[in-house]
């Protein structure tokens, strides 16, 4: 599909490229044409003028012949700069027309392995619904407890893919949205705590603490988002660190705002870190006992993008993980 619009493109731009070039062709040539005459008549003045003894001769008048050669040489050279401009501005089109389509070939890409990716995530759960009623069904001598299990694990299930399009839904709203319009002043001391106080409770269950060291920091942008952030972020380094665990987060506003997120767990194996943010990347290896649908570090990342900041994550295999925001001053 994209070589063809490739193609097409290609002989658009070409198209647009000849006509320009064939009408300054043809103004110059007629331009040219007109001054050959006028050049040729002020000499045979000149030679007029200056030899009398020629005047009214055909050495003092122009000649059609040298004024035709001249225009045919004329000719010749625009035609000539018109091929180099049709074999120049091919390839030239040729380039730009890749240019142009690439990153729209690149997300038609995505959205394929988006939209794979999706149903895959989304056919799981639902085999496993279906399988479970399924046997339940079949199964006369089911009991009452044991179909009680049953629903407690279909309920899970469905609970997992309203997580799943709840996610889904929180990333298409942040890749159509125009949050920036809505950025303020805020307090990044203040954020963080928000965030802290939304995960306290998951932290208390592993007997983790999350200490604060932070400076004044203010930041420009929507509070909301960075509250989700940072919430992603410390849901993460809860649900991958032992228990009895500490972890830290920093910020500071120099040289440019900035906050850390320091924890001590399980940590990530180099060759994952590039694809930390990718939708639907689960680094299964490196970090065991893994759940979810591996969208939290994406719609964090979306974030950041739309804060203009800069997200680097660095780690090391049982020892831990450290997450820092960069933010754009």
């Amino acid at each position: 599909m994209f070589k063809s619009a490739t193609f097409k493109l290609t002989i658009s731009y070409l198209c647009v490229v000849m006509i320009i070039s064939i009408i300054f062709s043809s103004v110059v040539y007629r331009v040219g044409s007109n001054n050959l005459s006028i050049d040729l008549a002020r000499e045979g003045q000149e030679l007029s003028k200056a030899f009398p003894v020629f005047n009214g001769t055909q050495y003092v008048r122009p000649s059609p012949k040298e004024l035709n050669l001249d225009r045919q040489h004329l000719m010749d050279q625009l035609i000539l700069i018109n091929v180099l401009v049709l074999v120049g501005g091919g390839i030239i089109c040729y380039l730009l027309a890749i240019e142009t389509l690439k990153p729209i070939e690149e997300a038609h890409e995505q959205q394929k392995r988006f939209t794979a990716d999706v149903s895959h995530e989304l056919r799981t759960p639902l085999t496993a619904l279906k399988m479970e009623s399924e046997v339940a069904l079949m199964d006369e001598s089911l009991s009452v407890e044991d179909f009680k299990k049953v629903v407690i694990s279909n309920i899970e299930e469905a609970s997992k893919l309203e997580t799943l399009i709840n996610n889904l839904m929180k990333l298409s709203r942040l890749e159509a949205s125009k949050i920036q319009s809505h950025f303020n002043k805020l307090e990044l001391t203040e954020i963080i705590k928000e965030a802290r106080d939304q995960v306290m409770l998951t932290a208390n269950n592993k007997n983790i603490s999350i200490k604060l060291k932070c400076e004044p920091t203010r930041v420009n942008g929507d509070k909301d988002s960075l509250i989700q952030m940072l919430v992603i972020f410390l849901d993460n380094s809860i649900k991958y660190s032992d228990q009895n665990t500490t972890i830290t987060i920093k910020c500071d506003n120099k040289p440019q705002p900035w906050l850390e997120i320091i924890d001590h767990g399980k940590g990530i194996q180099a060759e994952s870190l590039e694809h930390i943010f990718d939708r639907f990347y689960r680094a299964d290896n490196s970090r065991t006992g893994n759940s979810g649908f591996g969208l939290g570090l994406s719609i964090a990342k979306q974030i950041g993008d739309l804060h203009k900041a800069n997200i680097i994550i660095s780690s090391q295999l049982g020892k831990g993980t450290k997450v820092k925001v960069v933010f754009d001053s």
